[in-house]
């Protein structure tokens, strides 16, 4: 580093004298630009120096606003740079300037600036932890930016901290002295405090317990007293609250003790104001140290709730003027109350039941207003059709709501902020449901809970609030409650600490395989069938929808009533739907005028009013405007056809369709977009089976979509929506009568393949082909000139480099060549074409498009049916013969693309009597042992088989492979003609001649592969004949001989064997494997495996014969049933699900509790697999009793870490780090599909254990840490002072001096692990307490080339 030359030092001190501001004020932006490059001060002699700093303290007073402002930016840098001696005179200037000026403000903010830039120490482990929301509001409001921090002497540290402990905190002393009763002395100002909570921000960990408790007791002096304003009391509460951060726990208890003792003195004298500040204080510590202060709730909480049970209210009566002290105090103890329980959620279980009255009373509290609405709800046993029967049509709002809403606002009175208190009420209400669903939402049989039985019908009588704040609060809080009745009665209950989770996840989609020929036929996606509510949670919810309906469609109706409440009005119906999969049968004529006027863009979009946020957890009015509500209005109406019978929504059709007509032309996108997805939910509602006929509406729809399709001004995304759309009806329509005529469908046909042409559209017309002829029939009359242009169309989009374009190409060429109509008008030409096309996708690579291009491969060999005119099928050419014969040598697997290669097999064996033989040839010459024995045995015999075996006119036959088998010694050989025997008869079943004595002889052979090879084929051909070979097997077996063999065999038996074939064998099969295995440990996993599929064919013999097995005296037993379970999560289907679930989670429990190492390590893996496939079964009650367990496994047990003796070096051995390992790989699981019934609180301490464990363990943490920061950010932002304590023990570990080179990458690679991790933590949630934020400058200092890289990473 270079150091500036004395002569530029010297010329910019004459400028900063100079009396024109212009050269004041560029000479101090030059030093800025100095003071911030990379040049070296430390050559520079003091004097200079002090000249300088002198220079530009004094410009602090500069007559020039613009001056004073640079100079309080140079002080930044320049505190850095000068001598360590000159830090603690530079601060003691600065802080009497601040007591003696007449305006304090700037040299207040200059010395924030260099508070936040001096050299800090880095934070102590004794560090209480702090909470983000804390320190959140201590961030000072200094207009200059902390620099980034280099790193510093330990001079440079010990000579900030002795300047704020020597210069700054005896005069933050007396800068924090409130005025005296005759107004004498310097009163605190805002600047004052706003340096307190800088210097605790940025210092906190240095300060002692006195220190810290004299600056308590000046702010508390500060909030006690009358001359102090509210803006500084407001403040004060905030550095009260960080200085509770760093107070050890003597002082804190103290402290609470003295907030006690202040509470009891105003129940016997009460000063609204200061009860007020003591609710906000103890609120501000709730969010700052939730975990420290929670301890003290019992004491605390029951003063604040004496403000908010609501006996002063008694008394009142209406027309009394309001007490808006006490309106004051009422706000911040809901406000208080929210924080309670958002905080500190398992300390205030006790409190529940006061909170919702808290909740419940001040939510109507309105003094100055008589309520009526009751008086509307007080019949409700007549049909909704009753109350709402006039002659303006279903739904339509009289004039007498109109006047009820306009006349509201005559008893709005400035001086009344009883509508705050409301607001806080709702909100509070809100908090308690989202932490508490589990508790107070209830099934029927209890009357819904608590939720039900006081909150939810309050919520509606008071949806007619007046004030748009509170009715908006409300409303949210209605929909918090009506989503979170959703999650009960699916079992997903809310994690019952912290605040309510950012994200949620559900069970993860069910993984559908591309490629896969089965149910390629079918047009829609199924539905998605709800869970079962088997404890009736929803028929609470069911149950006030009539009168939800009626509240609501008041609201809807109402001209007066402002978009925001509108829009949350149509999010919380669409909630309801959405909980109740429909719900609004007998309802739907209350508002549905109402959805249809704004849907297509009428005058219920015409209301005013302001735009306001709703901040209740339902988020249901964000800046509401007319294009935000007429998009919820459709996707409220999407759910609606979905959800709900066509009896029930057919009358509102002939209204309903020319509304979402009006949108879908709409020249907003967004709307237009969102109206082409009701178009899709409409059609697939008029073309249900027991729809009628509606050309009418058929023809609306069509012609509004075909627009959007051709218009070539059609915003590109609502264009490739409009697509799919129309693909959805003519799909939904194929082969239906009076639906669409054949000559409008040929036009759009001809649309589509102009789109397919089409650059930018090609990709959607594709995906619209393809369902198009997944449902084509020979009623849509397409013609064979369309099929042909298409199917070359899509040829010629294989060469493209667009993956995605490729595979819909992929995907439409299989639908088309799968349909019997289409294929057949497909010509000869055309599909040597296309199979030119597809030859280079033959290849190991991309395997989802290897997987289309093998099932396309296979339907252009097919030749028509027999009674069908049709083209022939293609002939193999030795360019396929070769690519066929390259994959079978590749490792296939066992996956989709092995699947339907061999389906593409067997069709050339069936159809092509040429290709056939060309093709067993080579597979015999060019393939035969240099392939994966298991694939090449499969395609051979798949080969064989279909081609008609031994009469096939093949060069080989079965009697060859047994010759091979019987008369070479190479043992490859042997072993592929022996699994290719085992293949073959598997396939020919009962008709295959081979007797098992021929596998079973070399079963004894003695070379390493053989007599596994004979094992596996002797299965194979078992399965095919098991009333031939399972008896031979078991009396063997029977025996002792063989056992681990002869499991394997029993292995494949089972695997593709039916119930019914092994029906008489299974009994005799369980008890043999379970004595072989015991016997021979070998056989273990195997046995496992058997046994676990056994329950599959059987579970109503096995799964009670399991549980008696888990309580045998033999170890080995017990670890057998318990990973057999495990099988039964990964291979059954949702039928399955019903016989599992009164025992799994006892079973589990059990398993769990055993007393062996390894059989716990195996429960918590069927856990794991249980989790990850069939989390439902686990949720609620059974994944509480499971979790602890699981904790527990996950902590390290010292009596299982041993030391062993190798020679002269001694070994740390622990024995239980698989069984944790299992067990963080199990709350990653769980993590994934139940986070919504994880207890947050417990599930991060055992993540932040994990990232101080071991190498594989720290692996998991990680992955689970950077998850959080996306499902849970405020969760996560409270603890990442914990987090940063245990990323700077990982980090400051060093490898020892005579580590290997596996040692040393795995210390590197820990550590890039944990880095990576930060930077993410730091990217999603930001902030943070002290600890986190100097953990992170720390790291930047000291691993910059890691963070460089793991940049690069993310950008990439």
């Amino acid at each position: 580093m270079t150091a500036p030359a004395v002569y530029q030092l010297n010329s910019l001190l004459d400028k900063m004298s100079n009396p024109d501001s212009d050269f004041r004020f560029m000479s101090l932006n030059d030093l800025l630009g100095m003071l911030t490059q990379n040049l070296s001060f430390s050559q520079t002699d003091p004097g200079t120096m002090s000249k300088l700093t002198d220079a530009v303290v004094k410009a602090l007073d500069d007559a020039n606003g613009e001056v004073q402002n640079l100079a309080v930016k140079c002080l930044g840098p320049l505190v850095l740079k000068v001598k360590e001696n000159q830090i603690a005179p530079l601060i003691d200037r600065l802080t009497t300037l601040s007591m003696t000026s007449q305006d304090p403000s700037i040299p207040s903010t200059a010395l924030r600036t260099i508070i936040s830039n001096l050299p800090r120490p880095a934070p102590s482990p004794s560090t209480s932890s702090a909470s983000s929301a804390a320190l959140h509001a201590g961030q000072p409001a200094s207009s200059s930016t902390p620099l980034p921090r280099t790193e510093a002497s330990q001079t440079a540290i010990q000579a900030s901290v002795d300047a704020v402990r020597v210069a700054l905190l005896p005069k933050l002393m007396v800068l924090l002295k409130p005025e005296d009763s005759a107004g004498k002395g310097t009163a605190a100002t805002l600047d004052s405090v706003d340096l307190l909570v800088e210097t605790v921000r940025c210092f906190g960990q240095i300060l002692t317990g006195v220190e810290v408790e004299r600056l308590q007791v000046a702010v508390m002096n500060l909030l006690e007293s009358d001359r102090t304003s509210g803006v500084v009391k407001k403040r004060a509460v905030t550095a009260l609250s960080l200085l509770c951060v760093y107070a050890p726990d003597e002082l804190l208890s103290s402290f609470i003790n003295h907030l006690v003792e202040t509470f009891r003195a105003e129940s016997k004298h009460l000063n609204p104001t200061r009860l007020r500040l003591l609710v906000s204080v103890t609120g501000s510590l709730a969010r700052g140290i939730p975990d420290r202060f929670g301890l003290y709730l019992k004491m605390i909480c029951p003063f604040v709730l004496s403000v908010t049970d609501g006996k002063d209210l008694a008394n009142r009566e209406l027309g009394d003027e309001p007490d808006m002290e006490m309106d004051e105090v009422r706000e911040a103890a809901l406000v208080a109350l929210e924080s309670f329980q958002g905080c500190c959620t398992e300390e205030m279980k006790p409190f529940i039941d006061d909170l919702i009255k808290a909740g419940t009373v001040f939510l109507k509290y309105d003094p100055n207003y008589a309520d009526p609405g009751n008086d509307d709800d007080e019949e409700m046993g007549g049909t909704q059709a009753d109350d709402y029967d006039d002659d303006e049509g279903f739904g339509a709002g009289s004039d007498d709501d109109d006047d009820a809403f306009e006349d509201d606002g005559d008893f709005s009175d400035e001086d009344d902020i009883s509508w705050k208190v409301r607001r806080c009420a709702a909100k509070l209400l809100a908090t308690v449901l989202s932490t508490r669903a589990g508790d107070l939402i209830r099934g029927s049989n209890e009357k819904g809970g608590l939720a039900y039985a006081k909150v939810a019908p309050l919520l509606i009588d008071r949806f007619h609030e007046r004030e748009e704040n509170v009715r908006l609060e409300i409303l949210s809080t209605a929909t918090v409650l009506v989503k979170k009745t959703g999650e009960v009665a699916e079992g997903i209950i809310s994690p019952s600490s912290g605040l309510p989770p950012v994200g949620t996840m559900g069970p993860p989609p069910k993984k559908v395989r591309r490629g896969s020929d089965a149910s390629m036929m079918d047009t829609d996606t199924t539905p998605d069938v709800p869970p079962e509510d088997l404890q009736g949670v929803r028929e609470s919810l069911y149950q006030l929808v009539p009168r939800l309906s009626k509240s609501i469609g008041k609201l809807l109706n109402n001209k007066s009533i402002t978009l925001p409440t509108k829009q949350a009005s149509i999010t919380l119906l669409s909630s309801i739907v959405s909980v109740l999969h429909g719900g609004f049968e007998q309802s739907l004529n209350i508002f549905i005028g109402a959805l249809v006027d704004a849907a297509s863009g009428g005058n219920a979009l015409a209301s005013g009013g302001n735009v306001v946020v709703a901040s209740a957890p339902g988020g249901s009015a964000a800046t509401a405007t007319g294009a935000s509500v007429r998009i919820e209005v459709l996707r409220l109406f999407s759910k609606i056809f979905e959800n709900h019978s066509f009896e029930s929504v057919s009358p509102y059709l002939n209204d309903s369709v020319p509304a979402i007509c009006a949108a879908v032309n709409e020249t907003g996108y967004k709307v237009s977009f969102e109206a082409l997805g009701t178009v899709t939910a409409i059609v697939r509602l008029l073309t249900i089976p027991s729809a009628p006929a509606y050309p009418e509406l058929f023809s609306q729809l069509y012609d509004v979509v075909i627009k959007k399709v051709d218009n070539a001004d059609t915003d590109l995304e609502v264009r490739e929506k409009a697509i799919i759309t129309l693909s959805v009806l003519l799909s939904r329509t194929s082969g239906r009568t009076n639906s669409i005529p054949a000559s409008i469908r040929l036009h759009a046909l001809d649309v589509l393949l102009e789109r397919l042409k089409n650059e930018t559209t090609r990709a959607s017309a594709a995906r619209a082909i393809d369902g198009i002829a997944k449902t084509a029939t020979d009623a849509d009359q397409i013609e064979e000139q369309w099929v042909q242009k298409v199917v070359a169309e899509l040829g010629s989009q294989l060469r493209k480099a667009n993956r995605s374009l490729r595979a819909a190409s992929l995907d439409a060429l299989r639908s088309i060549s799968a349909n019997d109509v289409l294929r057949r008008k497909i010509s000869l030409a055309t599909k040597n074409e296309l199979v030119a096309e597809l030859t280079p996708l033959l290849v190991i690579g991309d395997m989802q498009l290897l997987a289309l291009a093998i099932s396309v491969l296979r339907f252009m060999v097919l030749n028509a049916k027999h009674g069908e005119t049709g083209n022939p099928g293609i002939t193999l050419n030795e360019v396929l013969v070769k690519n066929i014969c390259n994959l079978v040598k590749s490792q296939l697997g066992s996956g989709v693309v092995l699947e339907n290669l061999l389906a593409l097999v067997g069709a050339i064996g069936e159809e092509d009597q040429i290709g056939k033989q060309e093709l067993m040839k080579s597979l015999l010459k060019n393939v035969g042992v240099t392939g994966d024995a298991n694939v090449v045995a499969k395609v051979v015999a798949q080969l064989l088989v279909h081609g008609g075996g031994d009469e096939g006119g093949f060069i080989v036959g079965v009697k060859d492979f047994v010759d091979e088998v019987e008369g070479i010694s190479d043992e490859n050989r042997k072993c592929l003609a022996l699994m290719v025997l085992g293949e073959i008869g598997l396939r020919m079943g009962p008709a295959f001649p081979i007797p098992p004595e021929k596998f079973l002889t070399h079963l004894k052979d003695g070379t390493e592969n053989v007599p596994i090879a004979a094992a596996v084929a002797l299965g194979l051909a078992g399965a095919g004949n098991v009333q031939k070979f399972v008896p031979a097997i078991m009396e063997r077996l029977a025996g002792g001989r063989d056992s681990y063999l002869l499991v394997h065999s029993l292995k494949e038996i089972i695997t593709h064997s039916s119930a019914d074939n092994l029906q008489a064998y299974t009994n005799g099969m369980w008890n043999t494997l379970l004595s072989a295995a015991a016997a021979n440990d070998d056989s273990k996993a195997v046995a496992a495996e058997c046994v676990g599929r056994l329950i599959i064919l059987d579970p109503y013999t096995f799964l009670p014969a399991l549980q008696n097995h888990m309580r045998s005296p033999q170890s080995v037993v017990r670890g057998i049933v318990i990973s057999a379970l495990r099988y039964t999560f990964t291979d059954t289907d949702a039928t399955y699900d019903e016989l599992l679930r009164p025992t799994v989670v006892d079973f589990l429990e059990t398993m769990l509790q055993d007393s062996e190492l390894e059989n716990r390590r195996l429960a918590l893996t069927a856990l794991n697999s249980a989790a990850t496939n069939k989390a439902h079964l686990l949720a609620g009650a059974g994944l509480e009793r499971l979790l602890p367990r699981v904790y527990a496994e996950s902590v390290i047990k010292p009596e299982l870490v041993r030391e062993i003796q190798m020679g002269p070096f001694r070994h740390r051995v622990d024995d239980g780090l698989e069984v944790r390992k299992s067990a963080y790989e199990t709350l990653y699981s769980l993590l994934e599909t139940s986070f919504q019934s994880l207890e947050l609180s417990v599930y991060f301490q055992r993540v932040v254990a994990g990232v101080t464990d071991e190498h594989d363990i720290r692996a998991l943490a990680n992955l689970m840490l950077a998850k959080l920061a996306l499902l849970a950010k405020d969760q996560t932002a409270r603890r990442l002072d914990e987090v940063a304590d245990a990323m700077r023990k990982v980090l400051s570990e060093k490898p020892k001096e005579n580590a290997v080179k596996q040692e040393l990458e795995r210390h590197a690679e820990g550590v890039r692990g944990i880095v990576k991790v930060a930077v993410v933590l730091q990217r999603e949630v930001g902030g943070g307490g002290t600890k986190w934020r100097q953990f992170w400058e720390w790291m930047m200092q000291g691993w910059k080339e890691i963070l460089l890289e793991v940049g690069e990473e993310g950008s990439a």
